[in-house]
Parts: structure tokens; sequence; C-alpha cells
């Protein structure tokens, strides 16, 4: 492709577009309530009213407030309807022409919307997930264009070290140091791959942007190998997500069809080319180098770092690993400067973060907010609070390896540092609201239970550590366990901790930690005396001994 092509594609596009659009979130959440049946039903209701010339039924992807789909969006009367089923939709486009619609309506310009703010979700519920030309219509595939004949690899890199992007599956490094590590390791190859595994109890974002917007991530990671001399990717994304799968398949295919992908991109020197590997679900392929392992045709174990996978990754070569997010990021820091992505966010943690908002809340869905948003903005006035006239009680943020973060530290603003000191991660982008009713030792059970089943076994500290942590807090949760259990179970998350071969066994004491600094009386109250005192004597059941 040359770049007159891709300009008479958006032309043509534009020159299409109707007056009027009804957008109808097609992503998984509104499928599974039957999202196919309303935009079958839109569009034969548009046909009856003999509308076809003035109005466009598309389907889309995320529309964010997942809560109330299947959601329809009409354009440019910017009405959102909520829970619409397929016998709602004549009335919706009778509703364009002045009639009632019977369905119900919420306000696209409520704190949940109007306190977002998009990058990566910015072409979510916009355009067309199957179709290339709606995300070229977009500015698609300019950055892209722009990179390849104005500015060299290391140009790249520096511009990417300038605009502050830390990787965004829950390590937080930074995204430049690491492209420019990989650009400077010597190797005949290089590889660039996207971790699209994402395993978090109750996160859907990364799935989410595959889903809605494939194109933005071929996009970044073609950008990214142009950075650090990369001609082949991978995008391993667990067999879980089926939608997710197809739109990359057509994405990648739409890429190639047109010339995006494959040899002499934008008749440059540059040939890139991306396929799909499928997990089969294992929560530790992860973590980067079992994620490589399980690529590469191996089981999906971690292995001792350095060699770190910059130096030599999947087979053996450089590897340039990074997450869905973090790719989606790419094309905008390029298509609108490194300067004014750097200007978004806090000193230390630049652009946005996308959270999927799940839990005792009124509002669940996916959010983007600018990095150092106060937490308390986010649940109370993005989220709506507690449902049913309850008080959120404690924010869990990332996942199994995140900690549970107390209703007095609410304005803690979400930013990696902030939330380290509180004992929790910004992780990939799961943020789960407790209310009032949440039994905390039970939440801790709930993610060691997790961590337990997923362990790989390789590393003695993961394999048994997590097994024995859960044995005693499910002590503790069914009053069996003693103070000195208590201690046992420190004692235990601190070796777990320090001692585990990679993040998994690294991590997986964090709930518990966090939930024993902020909530330890609601463990202290499940325990029962220790029948043998203090220090294990025996003293308190030998009173010829004790008064001695």
């Amino acid at each position: 492709m040359i770049y007159h092509d891709l300009i008479a594609i958006k032309e043509k596009e534009l020159a299409a577009r109707k007056k009027i659009v009804l957008r109808c979130c097609m992503a998984a959440g509104c499928m599974s309530s039957d999202a196919k049946g309303v935009k079958e039903q839109l569009v034969k209701a548009v046909a009856e009213a003999g509308l076809q010339d003035q109005v466009e039924v598309r389907g889309v992807g995320c529309m964010k407030l997942c809560c109330e789909g299947p959601l329809v969006q009409a354009d440019p009367q910017n009405s959102l309807y909520i829970k619409v089923t397929a016998g709602n939709a004549p009335s919706i486009v009778a509703a364009l022409k002045g009639g009632k619609a019977n369905a119900a309506q919420t306000d696209p310009d409520a704190a949940f919307f109007k306190q977002q703010f998009s990058i990566v979700l910015a072409n979510s519920g916009v355009v067309d997930p199957e179709r290339i030309e709606s995300y070229i219509t977009a500015d698609g595939y300019q950055a892209l264009h722009e990179v390849l004949h104005e500015m060299t690899p290391k140009d790249v890199v520096e511009a990417m070290v300038k605009s502050g992007l830390r990787g965004r599956g829950g390590a937080g490094f930074p995204t430049g140091l690491k492209w420019g590590t990989v650009a400077k390791s010597p190797g005949a190859r290089k590889y660039v791959i996207c971790n699209a595994d994402e395993g978090d109890p109750g996160a859907f974002m990364d799935r989410s942007v595959l889903e809605s917007d494939p194109h933005s991530v071929l996009e970044g990671m073609a950008i990214a190998a142009y950075a650090v001399g990369a001609d082949q990717g991978f995008i391993y994304v667990r067999a879980e997500y089926p939608l997710a799968i197809s739109h990359l398949q057509i994405a990648i295919k739409q890429a190639k069809q047109h010339g995006l992908l494959g040899a002499g991109i934008f008749e440059s020197p540059f040939n890139f080319n991306i396929d799909i590997r499928i997990g089969a679900g294992a929560f530790v392929c992860g973590e980067e180098t079992a994620l490589m392992a399980s690529v590469e045709g191996k089981r999906g174990t971690p292995r001792p770092r350095p060699p770190f996978p910059a130096e030599s990754g999947l087979f053996g070569c450089p590897t340039l690993l990074n997450n869905v997010e973090t790719f989606a990021n790419v094309p905008a820091i390029y298509r609108k400067g490194a300067e004014w992505f750097a200007g978004i966010g806090t000193e230390k943690s630049k652009g946005t973060k996308v959270f999927a908002l799940a839990g005792k809340i009124k509002n669940t869905g996916l959010i983007e907010v600018p990095m150092g948003t106060p937490l308390r903005v986010i649940v109370e006035e993005m989220g709506g609070g507690a449902p049913d006239g309850g008080t959120i009680k404690a924010v869990q943020t990332g996942g199994p390896s995140g900690g549970c973060i107390p209703s007095q530290h609410l304005d803690t603003p979400v930013d990696y540092e902030s939330l380290g000191k509180l004992g929790s991660i910004m992780g990939s982008g799961g943020m789960i609201v407790m209310d009032d009713s949440t039994n905390m030792v039970e939440i801790a059970r709930f993610f060691m239970e997790f961590c337990m089943d997923e362990s790989c076994g390789k590393c003695i500290p993961c394999r048994a550590g997590t097994v024995q942590m859960h044995n005693l807090l499910d002590k503790i949760a069914n009053r069996q366990a003693t103070a000195r259990d208590l201690a046992k179970l420190e004692e235990l998350c601190d070796m777990v901790k320090n001692t585990s071969l990679c993040g998994l066994g690294q991590t997986a004491p964090n709930p518990t930690l966090s939930t024993l600094r902020f909530f330890r009386n609601e463990y202290e109250a499940l325990l029962q005396p220790d029948p043998f005192g203090p220090r294990g004597s025996g003293a308190a059941n030998q009173p010829e001994l004790a008064t001695k």
C-alpha cells in the first residue's frame, strides 16, 4: 500500500457515511444478551421504515457500560439505549423520525462517561472491528506511515522513552527502555510478542480491546518491530477469548490484503508478519518466560532470569514482549507526539490506564482514566458507589497479585508508586470493589486458592507454599485456627514472596498480606485460644508445671 491508497480509503468511507448511525455493541458481554438479535432487528426495522439511505446500523465493540448491555447509541441524536432487546428495535428506529422508543435510556454525559479520558479505548464502541476501512477512517495506520518514512528506528525508541509509557501488563517497566534494550541486542533475528493471556479474575480489558479495536494492536506491534529490528510477531491469546481471536484473524487478513503487514510495508524496506498463538488458559503463561516456552511448543513454565527476554527470548533470540494495552497506546503516541502523552498523568506514571470495574458497585464495565485519578473518583463518582445502600469497604487492584485497599485510603491516586505503598499493584487493570458485607478472610482465601491451582509447580516455594497458606486460611475461616497459625501464615507469606521463581509465587501472598495489614481484626475474631499457651510449652494443660 502507498499513502495515497490510505487517504483514498478514508475519503471514500467518509463520503459514504450516512446521516444517522445506530451503533450496536457486539462485544462478548452484550453478545451474551442477544446483541446479535438486536442488530438484526435494527437492520430489519431500518429497511421496513425505508431509511436505508439515511441510517447505518453499525456493529461496534465495547461501549464500556457493560452492566447495562446490550447497548445501542444513536448519533448525532446522542441517545444511549440500555438493556435493549430485539423487540425494542422498531421503536428505536421510529424515534429517529420523532417517535418514542420503548427502550430505557441513560445519560451519555453521566460521570461514568464524562470522566473518562480515552486513548486506548478511543475507537472502542465507535469503529467496526471487522472492517479495516473503519479503522483507517479513524486515522488508523497513519502513525505507521509517518514512522517508516520520517523516523529512524533510533528516533522511534527515543520518542517512546520521551513519552514515559510504562508497560501496562502489571510490572510497569519503562517501555522505551525495554525497546532500546532489544534494539541494541545483537541477533540475526528478533521477535515481537503481544501478551494477550489475560487471566486475572474479573479482568477483561485486553479482551475488550482485541474485540473492539484489533488494528490498533497490530499497528502498535508493527511500529515496535520497526524500532527494534524484528520481522516476525506473535499474539499469544487465551482460547477462552473466541470473539477476540476471530476479530484478530480478520484484522490480520485485512492488513495483509492492504499491504499493511507483510513485505515492503508502505513501499519501505520494512517487512513484518504477525501470527496468532492460542494458549490453553494457564495463568502462569502470563509470565513472559512461561509464555515464550508455550509459543515454542513447550510446557508453559518460567525460567530463571537473567538472561532476560530482551537479550535471549523466543528461540534464544532477542524478544520484545508487551501486553495488549501497551501496544494499543503506541499509534496515538506517534500520531499526536510523545510530549502530548507525557503531559497526561503524573510525574512517574504517564498516560492513562484502562480498568475493568467489577464487584459490589452500581456501574460495572470498562473505564479509562488519567494516571493519578483518585480511587474515590473511580468507585464513587464513575462507579456510582455500592449498590442497595451499602458502603464501600475496600477496592482490590492487581488481581491475584494485588492487594485490598480499605475505604480510608480511597483518596489514593491510582499510579504505580501510590498503590505500591499500600501493598497493592496496578496489575493489568482488574479492579474489584467490595462492600461492607464482604468477608476479607474469604477474599484472601479465594485468591490464594486461585494461585494454588494455577501454580505450575516448578519451584517448591510456590508449589508447596501456596497449598500451606491456603490450608491455614481455610483453617482460620472455619474458626479452627489459633494465633500461632496466624503467625505461621505471615511467615509463609514472607518466605513464598521472597523465594519463588516467578511473579506468580512472588505476588501470591499480596492479597493475604494486604488484608492482614488493614483488616487484621477480621482474622483475629475467628481465632481460637491456643491450648498450649503462647509459647507452645504445654503449661496451660499441665497445672503442676504451671505452678512450679
